[in-house]
């Protein structure tokens, strides 16, 4: 019998910047839908970049799910697969994890250990400076879409999977329980109550105004004291 390969499934992004989170909540539901060997590992990789090399040469076959910037209309889905993938991380970033990525595709090829088949499954954002916001309708829709095609890919190459009875939902105090989409988009307050892009109510206040310093006298000379006034901007 021969010798199973090792396949990767990675959602690479970060959940506080809206639809830059669409590749970890992608492997989120993912896995709480669906049991996997033990060749097959589910990884988010959030925006670890080069730390991911490691994971990465250990994979003989390497699925992406991620935000990627096409150009395209917001929520539009795009395969890429093998010698294509490293060009498309780089073509537009949407952040710096791409740049990341890129490298850890680069020093993987150099070690000698690069992946034989990667497939990368991006959606275009439509939005991502909502610091603390969630998906936009547009893009978690292709949640489910992006995962049809993982699953297809994975039959298409002979990896195994069962699809769970009922999804799984981790314990309802964990790390992992309070940061799922539901808890996170529930819990998080309103643009109303917390400014996400910085609240000018808070940095305009009298808690950040900078009090400037009596002068100190030594002998018959004041001191002078510089005082620093950026906060004048907000004022």
């Amino acid at each position: 019998m021969s010798e199973q390969k090792k396949v990767l499934v990675l959602g690479i992004g970060n959940i506080l910047w809206a639809d830059e989170g669409f590749g970890v909540r992608t492997l989120e539901h993912l896995q709480s839908h669906y049991e996997f060997p033990e060749n097959v590992t589910l990884l988010d990789g959030g925006t670890q970049g080069v730390y991911l090399v490691q994971d990465v040469r250990d994979a003989d076959i390497l699925i992406v799910f991620d935000a990627i910037d096409y150009g395209l209309a917001p929520g539009t889905m795009k395969i890429i697969k093998n010698e294509g993938v490293p060009k498309f991380m780089g073509a537009k970033k949407v952040s710096l994890h791409q740049t990341g990525f890129q490298e850890v595709l680069a020093l993987a090829d150099m070690m000698g250990d690069y992946p034989e088949q990667i497939i990368l499954i991006g959606v275009q954002p439509e939005y991502i400076e909502d610091f603390g916001g969630s998906l936009r309708p547009v893009v978690k829709a292709q949640i489910d879409p992006a995962v049809e095609q993982a699953l297809a890919f994975m039959d298409a190459n002979g990896i195994s999977y069962t699809k769970r009875a009922a999804p799984f939902v981790p314990g309802d105090f964990s790390e992992d329980a309070i940061l799922t989409m539901d808890n996170y988009e529930q819990g998080r307050p309103s643009e109303a109550e917390a400014c996400r892009m910085g609240d000018d109510r808070i940095l305009a206040s009298d808690e950040f105004r900078v009090a400037e310093p009596e002068l100190a006298k030594v002998g018959d000379s004041p001191v002078k004291v510089d005082v620093d006034h950026h906060l004048d901007k907000y004022r």
